[in-house]
Parts: structure tokens; C-alpha cells; sequence
């Protein structure tokens, strides 16, 4: 299991890091919001955990930052506020449980199991709408029980985050940053040229599935809409 933790008190990471090697979990410290968020971005983590108050942007801020970026990565808040109100704040903003300094590292331990659990109960490698299924481990596509196999992998990843997030509407930046990377600088086209790809290899005049928002970027809809795009 690899967990990004983004904590500032280093005797906090010690404590972590120690109890992490004997259960042979893999950590990244950081010690500054902003880096933290950078650091996520460019790893594949099982779980995140944040402390609340952190230098550079604090540990509501990048909760809700990540969450509305639409991942469901697990997410547990370290914070020294015991406040109902407060621990309300955190669960609001995203976290998926928090623990309230200080600590034994066997409460956290508890906490990261039960986290945990509760995503691997509700993932599911299959994921789809009425007409699309997708199968996340083998990357096979069917269109109303046929299968579709002429996919290239960007235009596979591309698909299932539009299926994963239906209705909802991504810019051409943010479309870059989740599938081609953080670190993509390429022209915006790019996407079009894929959505262009994907309208053809899966759409149709009545039913295209991709939808232009004029002026922000696309969404995926299975609604019959031709007037949208």
C-alpha cells in the first residue's frame, strides 16, 4: 500500500514512518500543502493522509481541491481541533474519516483498515451506463453488448473518466491533466482530436454521446441531445 502523508510535525512523521515500515507500507512524507498537492498529483497512492493545519495550503483546502477534481482517493485528516463543528468541516470537504491529535499509531492503523475496506467494498473493476460497459482490469469496452476493440489507450482512459463522471462538465485543462498528466503541456486540441475519435467510433447523429459545452469543454451524456454538440 502506498499512502501519501502530508503532515509538518516531524516528530509526527517519525512516529508514522516507524510504524509503517513494520507493516511494510510504502510512505512520502511532505511537510507543505502545496507540495503535497504537486505530490499527489504525480503519484498513484492507495490512501492520503493530512494533517488540518499545514504551511502553504491547509489540509481543508487540499481536501476539497482533490475532491473536486474528482477523485475518490481515500482520504484520512489528522487535526488537533476536537471541535464537533470542525471534524464536520473535514468530513464535508471531502476526508472519508479523521483522527484527532494526539495519536497512538494503532488507532491510525485502525483507521487506514477500516478506510480501506470500505473502498475495496465499493469498488467494482466494472463500471458503465445503459449502453457502455467497461471493464477497468481488462480494459474491454462493449457498446450494446458488442465489443468495441478499436480503442487506442488514450481514448480507453479517456472514456472510462467521462462514464466514471457522468453529466459532468470538463474543461480541455482539466481533461489534459487526467489523462495525459500533470505535466502534459500539448495543445488542447489534443482532446478535441480524441473526442472527435471517440463520436465517431462510438456515437452517432442521434446519440453522441460526447457533448460540447461552448465556451468550458464536455461532458458525457447518454441523453438524446443533438442540439448540444
Amino acid at each position: 500500500m502506498k499512502i501519501l502523508v502530508i503532515e509538518d510535525n516531524e516528530s509526527v512523521c517519525a512516529m508514522i514512518e516507524m510504524f509503517f515500515l513494520k507493516e511494510g507500507m510504502e510512505g512520502e512524507f511532505v511537510n507543505d500543502g502545496l507540495k503535497g498537492y504537486e505530490a499527489y498529483k504525480r503519484g498513484n497512492w492507495d490512501l492520503m493522509i493530512v494533517d488540518w493545519m499545514l504551511p502553504g495550503m491547509d489540509g481543508v483546502s487540499l481536501c476539497r481541491k482533490v475532491r473536486q477534481e474528482g477523485s475518490e482517493i481515500p482520504i484520512i485528516m489528522l487535526t488537533a481541533k476536537d471541535s464537533e463543528s470542525d471534524q464536520v468541516l473535514g468530513l464535508e470537504m471531502g476526508a472519508d474519516d479523521y483522527v484527532t491529535k494526539p495519536f497512538s499509531p494503532l488507532t491510525l492503523m485502525a483507521r487506514i483498515k477500516a478506510v480501506t475496506r470500505r473502498y475495496h467494498k465499493q469498488d467494482n473493476s466494472d463500471v458503465g451506463t445503459s449502453r457502455l460497459k467497461i471493464n477497468k482490469d481488462t480494459r474491454e469496452v462493449s457498446l450494446d453488448g458488442k465489443p468495441v476493440t478499436n480503442l487506442t489507450p488514450k481514448e480507453f482512459d479517456l472514456l472510462l473518466l467521462f462514464v466514471q463522471h457522468p453529466r459532468q462538465v470538463f474543461t480541455r485543462e482539466q481533461l489534459l491533466e487526467r489523462v495525459w498528466g500533470y505535466q502534459y503541456y500539448g495543445d488542447e486540441r489534443t482532446v478535441d482530436v480524441h473526442i472527435k475519435r471517440l463520436r465517431k467510433k462510438l456515437g452517432s447523429v442521434d446519440q453522441p454521446f460526447f457533448h460540447t459545452v461552448w465556451g468550458v469543454g464536455y461532458k458525457f451524456d447518454e441523453s438524446v441531445d443533438v442540439h448540444e454538440g
